[in-house]
C-alpha cells in the first residue's frame, strides 16, 4: 500500500514542482488573450471583475496565480528594459535604476526561456528580487505564542524570501527520515526531523504519528526542534507526549 502511494506521489511530483509557474503562465496568457484578442470593450469590465477574484489573496494565504503572473510580468518588463547584467547589478543610483530603459524588447523571449528551464523553487530563487518584494508589499507572518494569533513576523526581504523558499523546498513538506526501526530495543519506530528553520506543525505531527502507529503497531517517536530547543515527540498508541531531548 505504501509503495502504491509513493509511486503515485512521484508521478505527480513535477506538477507540484511547477505550481506557481503553471498557474502564473495560465493567468498571464488568459489575460493577454481575453483583453487583446477576444473580448470587446463592453466585456472587459466583467472579465476584469471575474479575474480579480482569481488573483485575489485572502489573508494568510498564498495565491500561486497571483505570485506567478506578477513575477512573470516583472521578468518580462526587466528584460524589455534591459534591467539585467553586470551594468544593472552594479548600478546603485536610485533615479538611474528607476528610469532605466534600454528598449531591448527581450521580455517575451525571456519568459519562454523561464517557462522551459525553471521550476518554482529556482524561479523564486532567481527572480524574486528585493525590488519585486517591496513593490508587491510581501511580508511573512507567524503565530504569536502569547496571544495565539497570527501576526506579521517580518517585512525584511531576506527573511521573506527565505521563508518562501522554505515553503517550496520538498513541496513544503518537512524532511523526516527513519533513524531506528528498533528504538530502545523495543520495536519502536524512531524518526528524525531535519530542521531547516521551520518548526513542525504540532497538530499535523500528532495526526501523522497516529496514522504511522496504525501501520507500525508500536510507539512512534520523532526527534525535532521546537522554538530553538531539541524535543522528542512520542505517540504510544493512546496518548501523545513531548519532552526535552
Amino acid at each position: 500500500m505504501l509503495e502504491i502511494v509513493r509511486e503515485e506521489a512521484y508521478y505527480f511530483a513535477p506538477q507540484r514542482q511547477t505550481k506557481i509557474l503553471n498557474e502564473g503562465w495560465a493567468a498571464y496568457w488568459h489575460s493577454k488573450l481575453m483583453t487583446e484578442k477576444i473580448l470587446d470593450a463592453s466585456e472587459i469590465i466583467d472579465y476584469a471583475d471575474h479575474n480579480a477574484g482569481v488573483l485575489a489573496s485572502a489573508p494568510g494565504q498564498f495565491n500561486p496565480y497571483k505570485v506567478g503572473i506578477s513575477l512573470l510580468r516583472y521578468v518580462e518588463e526587466r528584460w524589455d528594459k534591459g534591467r539585467f547584467g553586470k551594468e544593472w547589478n552594479e548600478c546603485d543610483d536610485y533615479d538611474t535604476r528607476r528610469t532605466w530603459d534600454k528598449h531591448l524588447g527581450l521580455g517575451r523571449q525571456k519568459i519562454f526561456e523561464v517557462r522551459q528551464l525553471y521550476n518554482d523553487l529556482t524561479f523564486i530563487d532567481e527572480f524574486f528580487t528585493e525590488d519585486f518584494c517591496y513593490e508587491n508589499q510581501f511580508f511573512s507572518f507567524a503565530r504569536n505564542l502569547s496571544s495565539g494569533n497570527y501576526e506579521i513576523d517580518a517585512r525584511e526581504f531576506k527573511k521573506v524570501k527565505n521563508k518562501l523558499l522554505y515553503q517550496l523546498t520538498n513541496f513544503g513538506e518537512p524532511f523526516i527520515a527513519v533513524e531506528d526501526a528498533n528504538f530502545e530495543n523495543r520495536g519502536e519506530l524512531f524518526l528524525r526531523h531535519r530542521h531547516e528553520g521551520m518548526d513542525l506543525h504540532v497538530d499535523h505531527s500528532r495526526a501523522t504519528m497516529t496514522a504511522i502507529h496504525r501501520i507500525w503497531h508500536r510507539p512512534v517517536s520523532v526527534a525535532t526542534v521546537i522554538e530553538g530547543k531539541p524535543r522528542l515527540l512520542r505517540f504510544d498508541g493512546s496518548e501523545h507526549s513531548d519532552r526535552p531531548l
